[in-house]
């Protein structure tokens, strides 16, 4: 018995002694009160949350909370996650930047319905995703949580006309600002369109002249100007736009308390045009008419930048180039290194860009080749991503949107 007693003893001690240790260095999750508790779950990547509610039923309850929503919308943050685009519309895969890796999420019931079967994504901001459908009407989408939202549509007389560009920008993640610009016409007879959310209503059409004095257009009390840089003819003649989505293909910055549009039309320059004095101008051309490149455009940080791909004496480059407003002149920023750019060299190759903070992904598609790199302009870090694959084969993807994975994204 004494010697039965000494285990025991010596058992009660060693769990003893295992609690005292963890009441030390660690504490149950269940201890915390619960604002504290959606505070610290807030912090956790987003894909984490898509499992919140097989952890236990007080993380369930945390994870469909209007306070833990309102907790995650105070992160400043996230990374970003790339809505991909290929020609199987009804999907949503997305590339978890946090992680690298590829994930599958549920595509929204709202786009599986047989009027929005053929929805494609045509723009991004925050947390949301703007498609449109086959009749020319639009849906913002959270693609994290599936919400979804079709705007009121565009008189028809709108429709009729060229659109060139469809820009997205949310001012808030949480209560769902956000508006919808249009930009439509043929050079010189440009016009412009607006959908607000807080109203819910498109506004009305705006007709745009052009600038003959472009001296005067960086005037300080500029407050919105929407800019573009044209493609197609045989000024790019290898920048197919291969993907449908891209072919309003656009970014939006806000600078200075300036809203500034841009995107890909067809003159081979870039035009400004100012929304609030109602008229464009023109950028110089970037590369000599009778260059062959491929081009697309993305926002980083509030700037728009410039992605080309060109081929000359035998060799490819994949450089990016930034606008200096001040000297009007075009100046490289980064480039890929010429190992990695060599191997598109005759190829044929389309480049779609998508920007995000300091990076820009890239797709780049032929009829030979398919690759995915993802950009540092901090660091000039290229890195080739790895495949996507689905029952053994590799998906191929022609573009892909960036958004904010964020759960309280409303639409």
């Amino acid at each position: 018995m004494e010697h039965g007693d000494s285990s025991i003893s010596k058992a009660s001690r060693k769990r003893r002694s295992s609690q005292e240790k963890d009441g030390i260095l660690g504490f149950s999750m269940d201890e915390l009160h619960e604002d504290i508790l959606e505070r610290v779950l807030s912090w956790l990547p987003t894909s984490t949350f898509l499992r919140l509610g097989s952890v236990c039923k007080r993380w369930r309850s945390v994870a469909s909370s209007t306070s833990f929503k309102l907790a995650c919308s105070e992160i400043p943050s996230r990374d970003p996650w790339f809505f991909m685009v290929n020609n199987c519309l009804n999907q949503s895969v997305v590339f978890d930047s946090n992680d690298r890796s590829w994930k599958k999420l549920n595509h929204p019931a709202l786009l599986m319905e047989d009027f929005n079967i053929d929805s494609m994504p045509v723009a991004a901001s925050g947390g949301l995703v703007c498609f449109r459908n086959f009749s020319g009407n639009f849906i913002v989408c959270n693609p994290v949580t599936g919400s979804c939202r079709e705007l009121p549509p565009l008189n028809p007389s709108l429709q009729d006309k060229s659109l060139h560009a469809i820009s997205m920008n949310a001012n808030s993640n949480y209560s769902g600002l956000y508006k919808l610009v249009l930009v439509c016409g043929e050079l010189p007879k440009l016009s412009f369109k607006v959908y607000n959310c807080s109203t819910d209503s498109w506004e009305e059409n705006v007709n745009l002249k052009r600038k003959v004095n472009d001296s005067s257009e960086y005037d300080s009390n500029e407050e919105d100007a929407v800019y573009f840089l044209s493609k197609g003819g045989n000024v790019m003649t290898t920048n197919l736009q291969r993907s449908p989505s891209k072919q309003y293909s656009s970014v939006i910055t806000v600078k200075d308390g300036k809203e500034t549009v841009y995107f890909l039309s067809s003159s081979g320059t870039v035009v400004a045009c100012n929304l609030t004095h109602e008229c464009f101008s023109e950028y110089p051309r970037l590369l000599p008419g009778y260059s062959e490149y491929s081009i697309d455009l993305v926002e980083c940080k509030g700037e728009m930048l410039v992605v080309v791909l060109s081929e000359f004496l035998e060799s490819a480059s994949l450089r990016v180039w930034s606008f200096d407003e001040k000297t009007r002149s075009w100046h490289h920023i980064a480039a890929m290194p010429p190992a990695m750019s060599q191997e598109f060299y005759g190829k044929k190759m389309d480049i779609n860009c998508v920007g995000s903070g300091d990076r820009i992904f890239i797709c780049l598609s032929s009829a030979e080749l398919c690759s995915y790199v993802l950009c540092d302009l901090v660091t000039n870090k290229w890195d080739e991503l790895p495949k996507c694959f689905k029952n053994g084969e590799a998906l191929e993807f022609m573009s892909a949107f960036s958004f904010e994975p964020r759960i309280e994204a409303s639409v």
